[in-house]
Parts: structure tokens; C-alpha cells; sequence
């Protein structure tokens, strides 16, 4: 059973007039601090490939399609040249499976980096913070500007903030939308004042639930809506890393010129400076522990690298370390080689080999066969026994084919009637046939046949399945 990690009771740390936590008290506007350091330049490096992606995609045409577009009407998924349909959803279902099996697997590594690096509203809150920063300045001057009165200057950098946060939500809602309905066309109809009234409202939406998430409840979302939080302690142990404080180096803590040292003082490497709290996005203070608040965006850990250096002190008072590095338990694992994350990577191998494999072997045809329930068997001429048989087809390609119905070489008997069919792109045909067979073909009252189906032009495009055929037992026939 891996072992918990260690929580605190801060209770005595609250001020006195605070009898207790009021869950729905007024909320404190927390004004972030901004910070340079290596994290920061991975945040950008992971943050950035993710919002151009997200917002150029639909623009981009891959095999002369748009190169992903969920064309719900049609039935179709376009997906980098890849064309699904709904009765491809197992591979929709297995792509799930694998991203959260992956993000269970980098939470028991890492902790919570998802949601400090890549996480959709960590990083448009990023691009939203960095609006505010760009119109209403450094933290200190929104302080002021907040608590000042309204003034032709406080006016003008206000709306020009809300109206930048408002074009870019505006611009996100209707890369969504993009998605599901043809990005060029889309954009013509909102100039040409003719878009779709679906359309038009999901933009609304998604504008306004972008404007409201990133600019203003912002940590709230991971605060309290996010359920990721809550559930990620779950998956943590002693050799997960997380952000966290060194408390028997930086102890007792407290303010002191550059050149003194500190031992000499009775005090830690923490000068007390605060840094690491003003730079937090969702408010909390590091030193005071794991918290489920933190979600693992290491601009705590630049801020106190930064102070570190100018005082002349070695870095890593905060950083990245797990429970055991830090109370240098002796049950200290490696990283990577352990039992259960070692069957996270397993798991996942296992299900990206089958999920290539399916891709690879997929067929983009679907034959189904349905017997006549109205008779078992029916006599013909001579004896010979048919059964009656619909074939149900559909043509998941991107062209129309003529498709021919067959039997099995191995197979005794015969299609009977029309035995090919036009299908347009995307449609489900039906074929009405039937099966005919001698007496003396089978002795058996219950006989296995596969049903081929492939392309007339294209012969590769082909797939098969199998059905029952039904006849008379020996004393049936001497009756």
C-alpha cells in the first residue's frame, strides 16, 4: 500500500477574529505577480504550441478537407486526413482511454503539471493575465488602480482591457464553433449577418464562458469546479514530485541584510519576502505545505530561485522534490521504476499498440446481414432450399463504389437475384437476396456461411461476415 503523504492542521495560523472558513465569504481578488525564470520559458514553450494549434487548425486543409472538422450533420469526422463515421466511435473511445490513463501516469510522476502547464484554462488565464499586466501594469500599479477612484485613466485602461479579454473570447468561441461547422464558410455567414442560429448562439456561449473562466473566476475554476483536484491525492505517494518547501532548510525565517549569515543569526535560507505567494496564481503559500490548491506551476519556484541568487544562497528552496527527498526517508524509489507506474506504461502500450493496430487494419465498409424472419427455409424447384437475406451496407469511404455480394469459394451454394449495388459516400444501402442450395449439399440443418462484399473497381476495399443457413432435417425431407 504506498504511504500518504503527511497533511498539517493550520487551524492555529488563522487569525484569531476568524472563528471559521464562510465557504460562500466575499472572494479576495488575487493580483499575481509577474516572474521570469526557466519554468516560466517551459510554460511558454508548452502553452503557446497549444493555443496556435487551437486556433489554426480549422484554417488548415489537409487532403483538400478542412483538417479537423466534426461534421455532426453529415456523420462525418474529418481528422488529419482520416475520415470517421459513428461507427467508428470505439476509437473514439479508446483515444479517451488513453489520454486518461496517460494523465494518470504523468500525475503519479509529476503531480499535478498538467494543470500548471497545459491545462486549457491555465493557459488562457495565462493570455488573459498577460492582457491585464500589458493595459493596467505591474502588480503594485493594479493594486492602486483598484482601490483609486474612477478616473478618465482608470476608465480608458479598463475597457481596453475587457475589450481585449472580449476579442480574444470572442476569437476562441469561434475557433470552437470552427470545429463543427466549415471555418471559411462559417466566417463568411457571420460577415454576410446569415450565420446559423445554432451556430451564432454556441459562439455566444463559448465567448462568454471563456470571457467568465479566464477573466474573472480564473483560480476559482481550480479552486472549486475543477474536480481534477480533488481526486489527484488519490493517485500521489511519498515519490510523487511536487512543488514543494524545504522546511528545515528555510526555518525559522525572517528578513536580513545580503552579506550576513543567517546561521549566525539563528535563521533559515526563507528571508520572508513573500515572492512566492505574490507570484501564485491561486493565492496560497507554498511554505505552509501541500495544499490542493497548488496546481503545480512552479512560479513559486522561480521567484524563490531569484531571491536565492541575489542573496548568494544555493537554489532549490523551493522545487520540485517529492515527500521522502524531503524528510531523506530511507524509502526513497526511483522516479520511473516503480510497481505501479511501471503498470501505467504497460497499460498504455498495451492500448496504443491496439489502437495503431485498429487504425491500420480498419476497413472503411460495413456489411451486415439479416435473415428473413417471416420463414425459415422455403422449397423450390427440385427440392432446392433458399433462404431469404438482407444485406445491410455502408459506405464509409470518401467516393461512391458499385459493390458486389458473393459467397465464400468454400461455400455449396448461390446468391439468388441482384447481387450488386451503387452506394453513394457515407449512405446506408440495403440489398434484398437470397441463398439457394441443394438438397444433398450439407447434411447438416444448420450451416455457417461468410458473405463477401467488395468494391467493383477498387477490389481492396472489401470485407466480410458471416451468417446462417437453415434447412430441412433428414426426417422433414421424408415427410
Amino acid at each position: 500500500m504506498a504511504e500518504k503523504i503527511p497533511t498539517a492542521d493550520i487551524t492555529d495560523q488563522l487569525p484569531e477574529e476568524i472563528g471559521e472558513i464562510d465557504l460562500y465569504q466575499k472572494r479576495e481578488k488575487i493580483y499575481t505577480r509577474k516572474i521570469e525564470g526557466f519554468f516560466q520559458r517551459v510554460r511558454t514553450y508548452t502553452g503557446w504550441p497549444l493555443l496556435m494549434g487551437y486556433f489554426l487548425m480549422p484554417w488548415i486543409d489537409w487532403g483538400g478537407q478542412q483538417s479537423i472538422l466534426f461534421d455532426l450533420p453529415a456523420r462525418k469526422f474529418h481528422i488529419l486526413g482520416l475520415t470517421l463515421w459513428p461507427q467508428d466511435f470505439p476509437f473514439l473511445a479508446w483515444i479517451l482511454i488513453i489520454c486518461a490513463f496517460s494523465l494518470f501516469l504523468v500525475t503519479k510522476l509529476f503531480g499535478r503539471v498538467w494543470c500548471g502547464y497545459t491545462c486549457p484554462q491555465t493557459v488562457w488565464t495565462s493570455m488573459f493575465m498577460w492582457v491585464e499586466q500589458r493595459t493596467e501594469g505591474t502588480r503594485n500599479q493594479r493594486i492602486k488602480l483598484d482601490k483609486g477612484p474612477w478616473t478618465r485613466e482608470k476608465v480608458i485602461k479598463k475597457t481596453l482591457k475587457h475589450g481585449m479579454w472580449l476579442g480574444l473570447a470572442i476569437w476562441t468561441g469561434f475557433t470552437f464553433v470552427a470545429y463543427f461547422t466549415p471555418a471559411r464558410q462559417l466566417l463568411s455567414d457571420f460577415f454576410n449577418f446569415s450565420v446559423n442560429p445554432w451556430a451564432f448562439s454556441w459562439v455566444a456561449i463559448f465567448t462568454m464562458m471563456t470571457y467568465l473562466n479566464a477573466g474573472w473566476l480564473r483560480e476559482q475554476v481550480c479552486m472549486f469546479m475543477c474536480p481534477y483536484a480533488r481526486f489527484q491525492s488519490v493517485m500521489f505517494d511519498s515519490n510523487t514530485l511536487i512543488v514543494s518547501y524545504d522546511t528545515q532548510r528555510g526555518e525559522p525565517r525572517g528578513s536580513r541584510k545580503k552579506n550576513i549569515d543567517p546561521k549566525a543569526q539563528g535563521l533559515g535560507d526563507c528571508v520572508d519576502c513573500e515572492l512566492c505567494v505574490q507570484v501564485c496564481p491561486t493565492g496560497i503559500d507554498i511554505r505552509k505545505g501541500l495544499q490542493i490548491e497548488c496546481i503545480g506551476c512552479a512560479l513559486c519556484v522561480d521567484a524563490c530561485n531569484a531571491i536565492m541568487d541575489k542573496m548568494g544562497y544555493p537554489r532549490g528552496l523551493i522545487d520540485y522534490t517529492t515527500e521522502n527527498r524531503l524528510r531523506h526517508s530511507s524509502d526513497q524509489k526511483n522516479l520511473f521504476l516503480r510497481l505501479d507506474v511501471l503498470g501505467y506504461a504497460f497499460a498504455i502500450s498495451i492500448m496504443v499498440g491496439l489502437f495503431i493496430h485498429g487504425l491500420l487494419t480498419r476497413v472503411p465498409l460495413e456489411l451486415d446481414i439479416i435473415r428473413d424472419r417471416g420463414a425459415l427455409y422455403e422449397r423450390v424447384d427440385n427440392d432446392f432450399i433458399e433462404n431469404s437475406y438482407t444485406a445491410r451496407i455502408v459506405n464509409m469511404s470518401d467516393d461512391a463504389h458499385t459493390f458486389i455480394l458473393s459467397l465464400d469459394t468454400n461455400a455449396s451454394g448461390q446468391i439468388i437475384g441482384e447481387n450488386t449495388i451503387f452506394i453513394s459516400p457515407g449512405d446506408l444501402a440495403e440489398l434484398p437476396f437470397r441463398i439457394r442450395m441443394a438438397p444433398d449439399a450439407n447434411p447438416s440443418p444448420v450451416l455457417a456461411i461468410t458473405v463477401n462484399i467488395r468494391a467493383q473497381q477498387h477490389p481492396q476495399l472489401n470485407t466480410s461476415t458471416e451468417t446462417r443457413f437453415l434447412r430441412p432435417t433428414d426426417s422433414e425431407y421424408e415427410r
